[in-house]
């Protein structure tokens, strides 16, 4: 009995992955069909997709520290998140013994208004100097 239903599940699992192979190739849906055959076309294409990516947060960088002499292991920490022009944030957490604080600051061009500290800024600096 158990052969027979193993055989009967294997029976309609080719059924159902002839099925999916048939459909999948009358629809067409590859993804080709929705790009420009043409390189002029192509161009446009890419250089689209290049205007829509400036804003994205491409710019990443996080650096570690110890924020407090009696802290180990390094729990403080600042990630900068910025896009192709250096607009964005820069977040920290400073971790002491019994608390644990977060802080914000915007970054636009490449700095802040608001003074970064020593770490801040070096996030900064390797965000800037990242390849995406």
């Amino acid at each position: 009995m158990a052969v027979v239903l193993a055989l009967l599940a294997l029976l309609v699992a080719a059924a159902a992955l002839v099925v999916a192979l048939r459909n999948g190739r009358s629809s067409g849906t590859t993804g080709a069909d929705d790009l420009p055959a043409d390189a002029a076309g192509l161009r446009r294409e890419v250089a689209a997709l290049r205007a829509e990516a400036v804003g994205a947060l491409r710019h990443l960088a996080v650096v570690r520290y110890d924020a407090f002499d009696e802290m180990g292991g390094r729990l403080s920490w600042s990630l900068a998140l910025l896009d192709d022009t250096g607009d964005g944030v820069v977040l920290t957490s400073i971790r002491g013994r019994n608390e644990a604080r977060t802080y914000a600051k915007s970054v636009a061009g490449w700095s802040s208004e608001q003074e970064l500290s020593p770490e801040e800024a070096e996030a900064v600096a390797h965000a800037r100097l990242a390849r995406s």
